[in-house]
């Protein structure tokens, strides 16, 4: 009978999965109907500046990163490709780059990864996402996090539920003829497969795409406002600010900001 055990295991990921999509979806359309009511016709005329790009795009640690490489790339930090970050001029220009000194430490040299953590829970991040939140562009909290978190739990319970099918389809001894009783259970693995398909493709026409930080205005906003390129330097500032360290073409560079060789990259 271990069929059986297959087939609840199958029913209970697509249904936690499927009903915790629906919860989040429910609770985040609420929060993307209060935001388009914050500020009516948010986002004509403004221009989002990189902080505020980066922030919409990636979250408190996009917003780091870029301040990180802007200092870089103006020689007043120096970020090693083994994960260090060393303070030239201990002057920061604004207060991002004054809190990444804070983060740094009295002793002007640090791994960039303790950086990263302490300086996005600092007060100018956490100002700069309630500014965003409070006109109606950043999402409270980043709960859309939620959505692409459960998004990906009803992605992984379709994959089980496949996986679950198949295990009983090659069970030995089974017969796999039109009117079998293998056949038979491969129609109620299909079900909880259909559901959750169903409640992908349903998540995919409301609340598509699934952004972690931006509301509605605020994907809007960014696909509107495409930051102008002004020397090498802004280049490379405006791609991982829109993209993440991914998008950065220097692999000593992608490598200092995610830590060393084999820290994450964002």
């Amino acid at each position: 009978m271990l069929w059986v055990l297959l087939l609840l295991v199958a029913w209970g990921a697509a249904a936690i999965s499927c009903a915790r999509l629906c919860l989040v979806s429910a609770r985040t359309g609420l929060l993307y109907d209060a935001s388009e009511e914050a500020v009516p016709g948010i986002g004509t005329g403004h221009e989002l500046t990189l902080y505020e790009t980066a922030f919409l795009a990636g979250g408190p640690h996009r917003v780091v990163d870029l301040a990180l490489a802007t200092m870089h790339l103006r020689r007043r930090l120096l970020l090693a490709h083994t994960g260090w970050a060393t303070v030239v001029d201990p002057e920061g220009r604004d207060e991002m780059e004054r809190t990444v000194i804070r983060a740094i430490g009295p002793q002007g040299q640090s791994r960039t990864t303790p950086v990263r953590a302490a300086a996005a829970t600092a007060d100018a991040v956490r100002a700069l996402g309630d500014r965003l939140v409070a006109v109606g562009l950043a999402l409270p909290g980043g709960a859309g996090t939620d959505v692409v978190g459960a998004v990906r739990a009803v992605r992984g319970a379709a994959l089980l539920v496949v996986a679950m099918g198949a295990a009983v389809l090659l069970m030995p001894g089974q017969e796999h003829g039109p009117g079998s009783a293998v056949m038979s259970l491969l129609v109620w693995f299909g079900l909880p497969f259909a559901l959750t398909v169903g409640c992908l493709a349903i998540a995919r026409m409301e609340i598509h795409p699934y952004s972690s930080w931006a509301s509605p205005a605020g994907q809007r906003l960014l696909a509107a406002n495409e930051v102008p390129a002004a020397g090498a330097d802004r280049d490379v500032l405006a791609a991982l600010a829109v993209r993440g360290v991914r998008a950065v073409a220097d692999p000593a560079l992608r490598a200092a900001l995610g830590g060393g060789s084999g820290g994450p990259l964002r």
